[in-house]
């Protein structure tokens, strides 16, 4: 058996072609404190709404964080998300979109409307067209698909049933993915199966195994397992991985074994794209020889990790080596943030009405002393972010001999403490730029320090936060730690750790 290892190692080789629908995502976020006067409905005090490219889209934004690389061929309109999606998919590198454009056609929207709290689904509203495309755009898809077979190692068609995933162009696709020797993997939709004949696989959610077979289906292994052989039959595909929601996912080959594996989410925030994840993982995991269980498996602990993420989103490879190599420190990657995103987290825990407090420090070789700062940081807020100075600035701070340890070292040992709900990393010798970001209602120095020399004290206070001077545990200090390991292990041993 191929190792997760290698496989995940293996998907900066792939290129996969995706086909199907593309389309524009709208989240417009916002609190609901009310009912309206004027009908039943909730009224949302909204913030403008945020842009993410869903569909086939997020299919290949999936496989562009796994660090594949991606050709999109799907249709558009002429028209301003078209021209929103073009300037999004611009910004992946890994991603080459080949986008045929429709005048007839209005490029597809989806805009939801999504309370704050619990992050719950208020409305969605769809513009679009699901007619089939013309014969003319037809040929234009199948002619882009059949120019970039050379390159792909294999093929996903992402059906959301929105008219360009013709009959004939499913058809003509799948011939040529023969003829080039290439899999093709579908994300399936309606209740004609037999139009996808010829895929290698097919990964449908329960639902819509019960829609292709027009009659209900049981989530029990026993029923799944008839149901994915009559599609195999219908399809004769080799296999079909059917995602079961807060059950995992089974996997059923041609030969009648099968797979089963439970969810590994251990919270749902939003499902929103965990189909297109799945399909994506899954495809890459095949063609990096996973096998078609591996793959499953793989696939489910990837669409495990988007659903506790917001809105549309992707799974990285860092994240699925933590989840399958079991490394212990794999949520803890979810409180490791940048200059960039720290704001935007800090706004989400506000809109909540969470108060957030800032310390900081080199925290070089973890101590009680550092323990009791950041706990006692945290107990005058809600949320607590740590500024951890960079390799760099540690240097220019401590000397050519530190840090003893890098900062990805650093931030993740902090990351551990369960008192610490943030750590970013910062280049410059003082905290200065990153308070700006983060604003925090509490500033939080050890009293080894003057009130005034405090950074950042006059910017949190001049907007009404405070700054708090914790005490330290006396001889706490990296320092000495160092000198006592340096004069052996007999001081070593007797001494505890600067708060630096």
């Amino acid at each position: 058996m191929t190792s997760f290892e290698n496989v995940i190692d293996h998907f900066r080789t792939k290129r996969v072609l995706v086909v199907g629908d593309i389309m524009l995502d709208l989240f417009v976020y916002g609190h609901v404190s009310r009912i309206s006067p004027e009908a039943p409905a909730p009224v949302i005090n909204a913030a403008a709404p945020e842009e993410v490219i869903g569909g086939a889209g997020n299919v290949a934004r999936n496989i562009a964080a796994l660090g594949a690389a991606c050709d999109i061929v799907a249709v558009v309109g002429n028209d301003e998300a078209a021209r929103c999606i073009h300037r999004h998919l611009a910004n992946y590198p890994g991603i080459t979109p080949r986008l045929v454009e429709a005048s007839d056609r209005v490029t597809t929207v989806k805009t939801r409307f999504v309370a704050y709290l619990h992050n719950t689904h208020l409305l969605r509203a769809d513009t679009e067209v699901t007619t089939p495309i013309t014969a003319t755009v037809e040929d234009a898809v199948v002619a882009m698909v059949e120019s970039r077979f050379a390159d792909a190692d294999a093929v996903i068609l992402s059906d959301y049933n929105k008219g360009v995933l013709t009959p004939r162009v499913i058809s003509g696709i799948i011939a040529a993915a023969q003829r080039a020797g290439k899999p093709v993997i579908v994300d399936p939709k309606g209740i004609d199966y037999s139009r996808y004949h010829g895929a290698t696989a097919m990964t449908p959610n329960l639902a819509e195994v019960a829609q292709g077979l027009a009659r209900p289906v049981g989530n029990d292994e026993n029923s799944l397992k008839a149901a994915a052989a009559s599609l195999i039959e219908t399809a004769d595909c080799a296999c079909i991985l059917v995602t079961r929601g807060e059950r995992g996912v089974l996997v059923v080959g041609r030969d009648g074994n099968a797979a089963a594996f439970e969810a590994t989410a251990r919270r749902v925030v939003d499902v929103s794209g965990a189909g297109d994840t799945l399909v994506a993982s899954f495809t890459l995991a095949l063609v990096s020889d996973a096998g078609p269980a591996n793959a499953a498996r793989l696939a489910n602990a990837a669409a495990g990790v988007v659903v506790a993420k917001k809105g549309t989103s992707q799974v990285t490879a860092n994240e699925l080596r933590d989840i399958l190599l079991s490394r212990p420190h794999f949520e803890l990657r979810e409180k490791l943030h940048e200059m960039g995103t720290i704001k935007d987290c800090v706004t989400a825990w506000r809109k909540d009405g969470l108060s957030v407090g800032f310390t900081n420090g080199c925290f070089d070789l973890l101590h009680p002393g550092h323990v009791q700062l950041l706990c006692e940081a945290r107990s005058h807020c809600d949320k607590l972010v740590v500024g951890l100075n960079s390799d760099a600035s540690v240097k220019r701070l401590k000397g050519a001999t530190r840090p003893i340890q890098p900062e990805s070292a650093r931030s993740i040992v902090l990351a551990g403490l369960a008192f610490v709900d943030a750590v970013v990393v910062f280049a410059d010798e003082t905290p200065l730029k990153l308070l700006e970001q983060v604003r925090p209602d509490v500033l939080v120095k050890g009293a080894d320090y003057n009130i005034e020399q405090v950074v950042g004290r006059d910017l949190v206070e001049s907007y009404g936060g405070r700054v708090v001077l914790a005490e330290l545990v006396p001889d706490a200090s990296t320092t000495l730690i160092v000198d006592r390991m340096k004069s052996g292990p007999a001081k070593a041993a007797s001494g505890l750790a600067e708060v630096n």
